[in-house]
């Protein structure tokens, strides 16, 4: 079939599967993957997702490939005429233990293999079974519809003709708002991508970023951790584009705390990333915090998302540590994922952020803190594009919408975030803001205190 029919196929299947409804939820079974972890990694229902070889993984070099497989690219289940090629490959979970992933690639049309879009997926999950490499394999659940709906972003990508990489950011465990290790799966995701045989991709592919929200987590660590972890890769980034980011976590507990929407997750972040630095959480939870935590332990965005409203950190904790730097393994946790204590890029970046939060419901304005788009602290991103512009790196773009919250700045930013990327492919100046960036908030580290 020709590309461009192709092509027109992916993106008309899209709309109309996202249309069809929902068909019935894939089945998952507690086998072993071979990645190192706990209980999490356990929930694989496919064998592709289990490495089983002879060797251990860290005889591996990160990147290296694992496991191959062709397939439909399907959405919500309904199977398309697109082919894309899925990658188990060798990576580093976020304490630097070797780790299995899995990554998508779905070549563009008419491509040559030159330039490719390293996307980052939104679908914030606690469950493996919800990453974005199971639907695109046409695995259906209700935390995957994320994935699944973001086809409509990737559609548009390839009629450009880009290779387009589509990372499980969050690895087999499902180590939610964990960002070093949203950085590294996806650096090595484009490693996996240029040793595999038949994806097209080698050692002179060009690569973007692009990611919201959970993507701008995964696109902007793997930004700041490239140059050291990955300098090959680094090497042949044009640039990173971000939007409705969380730079330090701690910030963002406060400013939703009580909301109506977003503060269920809050709690999914705190489950994710004591996963991910195995932190037993759970002593100082109250009765129902431990209850929070059992319904979302592997609980997707979906779940969390307007089902708690009004609910505060004061009600999930113990009475002791209603202040959340009194949790020891809080602090360290949150100090490791901020941010602002990473390095800067070192190549061009297009950052955009909402600042209507009041529209999803959330209504602080915490000192120090200030608003944001409902979920993310719009100061906090004004600070971290300002350290870059500070700390080397000028071509930092940075866009703030006032009007727009959390689910409204998407769609703007999104064509905008492409166009900003195909100038960065032909080569044209990168634009900046700096200088022109207003204040923001301190980034520095959380410090304990005493529980009382």
């Amino acid at each position: 079939m020709h590309r461009r029919t192709t092509g027109l196929l992916l993106a008309t299947a899209t709309i109309t599967a996202l249309t069809v409804g929902t068909a019935p939820a894939a089945t998952a079974t507690d086998t072993g993957t071979g990645a190192t972890g706990s209980q999490a990694a356990a929930r694989a229902s496919d064998p592709f997702y289990r490495y089983e070889g002879g060797e251990p993984l860290s005889s591996y070099r990160p990147g290296d490939v694992l496991k191959k497989r062709t397939l439909n690219y399907h959405v919500v289940g309904i199977p398309t005429p697109v082919k894309a090629i899925q990658l188990l490959y060798r990576s580093t979970d976020a304490q630097g233990r070797p780790s299995a992933n899995v990554t998508t690639v779905v070549r563009g049309l008419g491509s040559d293999g030159d330039k490719a879009v390293s996307y980052q997926s939104f679908y914030d999950s606690l469950d493996p079974e919800d990453g974005p490499s199971r639907a695109v394999a046409g695995d259906v659940s209700l935390g995957g519809l994320i994935a699944n709906a973001e086809s409509l972003v990737i559609a548009p990508l390839l009629l450009k003709g880009y290779d387009v990489l589509i990372p499980d950011t969050e690895g087999q465990r499902a180590e939610f708002a964990a960002g070093p290790a949203y950085g590294t799966y996806t650096l090595d995701s484009i490693r996996a991508s240029t040793r595999a045989a038949g994806t097209g991709l080698d050692g002179d592919t060009e690569f973007g970023l692009l990611g919201y929200s959970g993507g701008a987590i995964a696109t902007n660590w793997a930004a700041a951790m490239a140059p050291e972890y990955a300098p090959e890769v680094n090497s042949r980034l044009v640039g990173f584009a971000e939007a409705g980011l969380l730079v330090a976590p701690a910030h963002n507990l406060k400013y939703t705390d009580g909301a109506l929407m977003w503060n269920g997750v809050i709690p999914m972040a705190v489950i994710g990333v004591a996963r991910a630095y195995d932190i037993d959480i759970k002593p100082y939870l109250s009765e129902k915090g431990l209850k929070v935590y059992d319904e979302l332990e592997y609980g997707s965005i979906v779940d969390a998302l307007g089902h708690y409203p009004g609910m505060t950190w004061k009600a999930l904790v113990k009475p002791e540590y209603k202040d959340p730097n009194s949790i020891p393994a809080f602090t360290e946790a949150v100090n490791k994922v901020n941010l602002g204590q990473a390095a800067t890029p070192t190549v061009p970046g297009f950052i955009g952020q909402g600042n209507a939060g009041w529209l999803e419901g959330t209504y602080n304005n915490p000192p120090g803190i200030g608003t944001g788009d409902g979920v993310m602290v719009a100061g906090d991103v004004r600070a971290l594009a300002r350290q870059y512009c500070a700390t080397g790196n000028a071509p930092v773009k940075y866009e703030q919408y006032n009007a727009l919250s959390h689910l409204g700045a998407m769609p703007y930013w999104t064509p905008r975030a492409m166009d900003w990327l195909d100038d960065r492919f032909a080569d044209k100046p990168a634009p900046t803001s700096c200088g022109t960036i207003p204040p923001g908030n301190s980034l520095a580290p959380e410090v304990p205190t005493t529980a009382n």
